[in-house]
């Protein structure tokens, strides 16, 4: 009976942490500021500098460019795009993963203009504004048009030396013992090039 409570209240515990760090986790978006090898400060909508700690468990991802050649049906995608007022889609970013994460369609950063689609491709084929992608997941599917300026890319293995100012960076963060916060995983993209 001892070694039943113990088992159950060791469960109750790993429940109990896994739902406390899924709400102290902290997301941002934005682009690098500056970086000194630990502290990452990131500019994030409205100008506001965060700070941020990249220690040795920190887990860094690149998206290294591709094509949309690249991408073939029975691949897993995740698609940010705009969303028109007759609720047709246009991608403007596309992101390549070796293995499906958290498929479905929805909002995207709480906006109703845009949508965030993780799905599996079904079908590629040629459109009359450029290419279009067929996204399905459980429950549905998506129709999603990719112009020539739609940024492509897949995720690889990333380093320190990629979060340079200007890199644009999607992270998640928790609080550390002292409170500051701490990466724990970062997705980083080279710079937008500089407006001719």
């Amino acid at each position: 009976m001892k070694n039943f409570c113990a088992v159950f209240f060791s469960g109750v515990l790993l429940v109990a942490t896994a739902i406390a760090d899924a709400q102290t986790a902290t997301r941002l978006r934005g682009t690098v500021a500056s970086f000194d090898g630990k502290a990452l400060s990131v500019k994030t909508r409205g100008d506001k500098n965060t700070k941020v700690l990249v220690v040795e468990k920190t887990e860094i991802v690149f998206t290294q460019p591709i094509t949309l050649t690249d991408i073939k049906p029975g691949d897993f995608l995740a698609v940010t795009s705009s969303k028109s007022t007759d609720g047709s889609l246009t991608a403007l970013e596309i992101r390549r993963f070796p293995k499906p994460v958290n498929p479905g369609h929805g909002p995207f950063d709480g906006r109703e203009d845009q949508t965030m689609t993780n799905a599996t491709v079904s079908a590629v084929v040629e459109a009359a504004k450029g290419r279009e992608l067929t996204l399905t997941y459980e429950g549905g599917a998506q129709k999603i048009v990719v112009p020539e300026n739609a940024f492509i890319s897949m995720l690889v293995p990333g380093e320190r030396s990629q979060l340079v100012p200007g890199a644009i960076v999607s992270l998640t963060a928790i609080p550390g013992a002292d409170g500051e916060l701490v990466a724990r995983r970062i997705q980083v993209s080279k710079p937008k090039p500089a407006s001719a």
